[in-house]
């Protein structure tokens, strides 16, 4: 395991693989419990359309991705208070618009535009930059510095959204904030784990976590720890397997979800 990482790029991949676990676990906690865990989803395919317009722009995919995503963001909290009662419309609407202009856009490029865009598609985590390590660094200490901040008006918003009014919270800008900081972590994931595969990287180790935590802030902890637990053991299986790396880091995280399940429901049966 030492020898491997001596290369460097295994060495950008493990620090990516902790600025991920940070991050992803806290964001995809409260994506979890306002019911919107298809809002990753929603908003990886959206930056599709981002990528295609910094491919066919000659521009960096990943400033317009951040672009693109964080007008979503914005357009799907709007959809969120007009249809309150129907929040999948909002995300099944902008899922659409999303791989719609990313196709009809691309196809006015050409094949090695379609080629960069597949490499957004699956990402590689063995692949990502110095450049890119250092972005993902930056904005899980954004999300650390804003959870520590925000931690208890966040917990009153996402559980009760009249309580948090009547308490005098700014309730549709925190939204709004809350959906832009998600949709630039997504950006920024994006060339780690694929635009297809991110939403899992997301909400499982969050949605494993609520299991076993027993309090809201053991299960911040207990995410991050499965976050990285995964996703560590996914590079390394990836390389030894030769398989794809965002792809056996999702193996891994179901395999781990099942697994936890499974003990509770024999444990509740003993």
């Amino acid at each position: 395991m030492l020898d491997i990482l001596s290369y460097d790029f295994m060495q950008r991949a493990v620090m990516a693989v902790i600025a991920i676990s940070i991050f992803a676990p806290i964001l995809g906690i409260f994506l979890i419990l306002r019911r919107q865990s298809l809002m990753s989803d929603t908003l990886s395919h959206v930056s599709l359309a981002g990528v295609a317009f910094g491919v066919v722009l000659g521009i960096s995919p990943t400033l317009t991705t951040i672009i693109v995503v964080v007008l979503a963001a914005i357009l799907l909290e709007y959809l969120r208070v007009v249809y309150k009662h129907y929040m999948e419309i909002s995300t099944a609407i902008l899922m659409s618009l999303g791989l719609a202009l990313s196709l009809i856009i691309m196809s006015k490029s050409n094949t090695s535009s379609n080629m960069s865009l597949e490499q957004y598609l699956f990402g590689s985590i063995i692949t990502i930059s110095g450049e890119q390590v250092i972005a993902l660094f930056a904005i899980a200490m954004i999300i650390l510095v804003l959870t520590g901040l925000f931690i208890r008006p966040m917990y009153i918003l996402t559980f009760d959204e009249d309580t948090a009014f009547v308490d005098g919270l700014p309730v549709r800008l925190m939204s709004v904030l809350f959906n832009i900081v998600t949709g630039v972590a997504i950006a920024l994931t994006i060339p780690a784990a694929g635009a297809l595969l991110v939403s899992t990287i997301m909400v499982l180790p969050a949605s494993i976590a609520m299991r076993l935590g027993k309090n809201f802030k053991a299960v911040i902890f207990i995410g991050i720890l499965i976050g990285f637990i995964g996703m560590f053991s996914g590079i390394f299986l990836s390389y030894y397997w030769e398989t794809p790396a965002s792809a056996t880091i999702t193996m891994i995280f179901i395999s781990i979800f099942l697994v936890v399940n499974l003990l509770s429901l024999i444990r509740k049966k003993l």
